[in-house]
């Protein structure tokens, strides 16, 4: 395709609930097919939950996960592809057959799984192993990458990718609202959610300050400029677990600029137009080729041990 039409949605989900929240994803599926849609990308862990995970004992966890692409929730987005006839990205907690467990995000088609993606920094649950593995794949006649959340914030994972090929980057989150050593974090109080109706204004001014907007443009539209890649950024609206979460699914083009953004107090979703004319016109494009490797290759490359720390979690991971 020489353009492609995208949807990047935001809803509450319910903890644990998957039959619920595969049926959200079906009936906003749905509405976005029937905005001539081609393809929508929900947020992390949109099909199992997130939050509730880091108070799940690995049993626990291991009861919710899934195999992939076996798994009845895979069946399920392959099943709605088909009867609705777009393409699906979404998240669930994954389970191999070695036990082991790992925050996905995938990609998927009337014709089944196209794309599987590991969570390269997971922090939510001890109980979670790394990907280890960027992925970049064919959708629809365009180059494709995932990063969740945390990956996003690591610019090498992000630059990797479009060294790969990927001309669109699938950037789903739980994110925003949590405290964090930078000024302005915290968490939102939930009474302004259960109060929204009657006043907007409140949860609007926390949703769009340093809590939570303010912070993500910081750095959001930089990945995109930088790099001369369209971002779509998928981001949970409600309470997940005990947490709020304000939102702003959003699709950036390759100049950074926001094309569609999600605004109201409620589930919603933002829709843009993928053109390839803009993925050249780009600066991030002529600065990928001015490239000098050669200078800063080896600094790069140079052996680290990795210290996740998240500074609203009691534990480094």
């Amino acid at each position: 395709m020489s353009s492609l039409r995208i949807a990047s949605v935001q809803f509450e989900n319910a903890s644990g609930d998957k039959a619920a929240n595969l049926a959200t994803i079906r009936r906003l599926a749905k509405q976005a097919a029937g905005s001539g849609c081609d393809v929508v990308a929900f947020h992390e862990c949109s099909i199992t939950g997130y939050t509730f995970a880091s108070k799940l004992s690995r049993a626990e966890l291991l009861a919710i996960a899934e195999p992939v692409p076996s798994g009845p929730s895979i069946q399920e987005l392959t099943s709605i592809c088909r009867d609705i006839g777009i393409v699906i990205l979404a998240g669930l907690f994954e389970k191999d057959d070695q036990g082991d467990i790992f925050n996905t995000y995938v990609c998927v088609s009337a014709d089944g799984l196209q794309a599987r993606f590991r969570k390269l920094h997971p922090f939510i649950s001890a109980h979670l192993s790394p990907g280890n593995e960027l992925v970049v794949f064919d959708l629809l006649g365009w180059r494709a990458g995932i990063l969740i959340c945390y990956d996003n914030n690591v610019v090498e994972n992000v630059r990797a990718t479009a060294l790969q090929g990927a001309e669109i980057l699938f950037a789903p989150h739980v994110t925003m609202c949590t405290p964090s050593t930078r000024p302005g974090a915290g968490f939102v109080d939930p009474v302004l959610w259960d109060a929204r109706e009657t006043d907007p204004t409140s949860l609007r001014a926390e949703f769009d300050g340093l809590k939570g907007r303010s912070w993500l443009m910081k750095w959001l539209p930089a990945r995109a400029y930088d790099n001369g890649i369209y971002v779509v950024f998928s981001n949970p609206i409600g309470m997940d677990a005990d947490q709020l979460k304000n939102g702003c699914s959003m699709v950036l083009d390759p100049f950074g600029d926001v094309l569609a953004e999600c605004r109201r107090l409620d589930e919603d979703m933002a829709i843009a137009v993928c053109s390839r004319d803009k993925l050249q016109m780009a600066g991030g494009f002529r600065y990928r080729n001015a490239r000098r490797p050669e200078v800063y290759g080896s600094i790069i490359s140079e052996g680290h041990q990795p210290n996740l720390k998240v500074a609203w979690m009691k534990e480094s991971v």
